[in-house]
């Protein structure tokens, strides 16, 4: 085995993981193409490309593991601060997009959570 060749159990399962992330990743990519709203599309995105993500990341972990012969600490790293840094985005999106929603005064969007009296919250 050379270092540019990989055994054949590791190929096939890095095909395997890089050929599921990237589908996933691209349903998640068709979703925000057909779905109208900012709610669906956040929604589309977080599903299908976060999983797509993570499967790529594994496919990652997987080769770099078995070209070097120790654990990819680098592309574990990546994961991680990949999937800590998304959700903080995501609800900072979702935030900014209701604040505009609740200016526009458009219907479907719940009350600011100040809306409610303290004898409400309990």
């Amino acid at each position: 085995m050379t270092p540019a060749h990989l055994p054949l159990w590791a190929e096939i399962v890095v095909g395997v993981l890089a050929l599921v992330g990237s589908t996933m990743a691209l349903i998640g990519s068709v979703g925000v193409l057909r779905l109208s709203t900012f709610f669906q599309r956040i929604h589309a995105t977080t599903l299908g490309s976060t999983m797509g993500g993570w499967t790529l990341a594994c496919a990652t972990i997987v080769y770099f593991s078995a070209r070097d012969g120790t654990l990819a600490v680098h592309a574990l790293l990546i994961s991680v601060f990949v999937a800590l840094t998304i959700p903080v985005t995501t609800i900072f999106l979702m935030r900014a997009v209701l604040f505009r929603h609740r200016q526009a005064r458009l219907g479907g969007v719940p009350p600011a959570l100040g809306a409610y009296g303290e004898a409400d919250r309990n």
